[in-house]
């Protein structure tokens, strides 16, 4: 038995000793995100905090190429054939755009997404169960009918619910075509503004006034890299505009229930770590995230016209209140 224990003692040291050395071994990460705002910021600082935790340490066994595309598809492409060519461990793509990219340009490098909502229809993967090729990664899908509940506690005589979103962007018709679904199913009608670019959300968004009771905006990233447009139009015409993403709430939103995309990206950078450490992504499930934050914003709600209800506030994990 003593020799059975010792055995098991040793082994246990080699294979942490073995992990030590993985972790030690340089190694280099190719980062690749479709535009800069704060929640996809997040996933960025996420995805290289975890891997810090876990022993790749930038500047020292870790290497990070990162690059944002500005929102412009055909940069994003030039991105993804440049890190190809230089033969990174793992290319990690933030947002559906990226993704998308990535995985044409690259067949034989291990592919690692975040903040994709739906990969299947994106044609990432072949299923969430079993990716089945050279990349995997987190969605952000998006819990509609939560969003709704809030809108409706929020705005009880909303009917007619706007959107402004990009119609070139997967991630976003994957989304608006569920939430249109969503409404119908509730009696209520979704009215759609289109914005191929961030220079249109401002337009689009002044084309729902005066047809819509409430703005509904999801993790649209051209929409949301502009949203200050949108919020704009709902001070100025006391329409409220509520969001999927937390983040859009210190930006002038009413109100989101969403992730938190820096853990979303923690979550990410673990998935990383283990295809460094060998992981196959062709088996590795695509991970979502169950967890949901409740901001609100009383300033915007005073705003836009409108008064949030007190049990719904309460329920908030931040409340944002300067305006005393």
């Amino acid at each position: 038995m003593a020799k059975k224990n010792l055995r098991t003692l040793i082994g246990a040291s080699l294979l942490a000793a073995a992990s030590l050395v993985q972790a030690q071994e340089a190694r280099t990460v190719a980062i690749t995100q479709i535009v800069e705002h704060p929640a996809l910021d997040a996933v960025y600082q996420g995805v290289k905090d975890e891997l810090a935790e876990r022993g790749y340490k930038e500047g020292e066994n870790l290497t990070v190429m990162h690059e944002s595309a500005q929102g412009n598809s055909a940069i994003a492409a030039q991105i993804a054939r440049k890190f190809v060519g230089e033969s990174p461990d793992v290319i990690v793509a933030i947002a559906t755009p990226s993704a998308q990219t990535v995985a044409a340009a690259a067949r034989n490098i291990p592919v690692v997404f975040s903040a994709v909502t739906d990969p299947v229809a994106a044609k990432l993967v072949a299923s969430l169960e079993a990716p089945g090729a050279n990349i995997t990664g987190v969605s952000d899908m998006l819990p509609i009918e939560k969003h709704i509940d809030l809108l409706k506690r929020a705005v009880p005589d909303a009917t007619r619910i706007g959107t402004v979103y990009n119609p070139g962007e997967a991630n976003a018709v994957s989304l608006v075509n569920l939430l249109e679904e969503r409404l119908k199913a509730r009696g209520l009608t979704l009215e759609k503004a289109a914005a191929t670019k961030t220079s249109e959300v401002l337009g689009a968004t002044r084309s729902l006034v005066g047809k819509v009771d409430a703005i509904y905006l999801t993790t649209d990233n051209t929409v949301i890299s502009a949203v200050e447009a949108v919020i704009s139009v709902g001070e100025r015409t006391d329409l409220p505009v509520f969001a999927a993403d937390t983040a859009t709430v210190d930006r002038g939103a009413v109100a989101a229930l969403g992730f938190n995309y820096y853990n979303h990206g923690r979550q990410t950078g673990a998935m990383v770590a283990r295809v460094l450490e060998g992981g196959d992504t062709a088996s590795m499930p695509v991970e979502t995230m169950e967890t949901l934050d409740l901001f609100v914003n009383l300033d915007a709600a005073k705003g836009m016209g409108m008064t949030l209800p007190e049990d719904l506030v309460k329920e908030a994990q931040k409340v944002i209140q300067n305006d005393e």
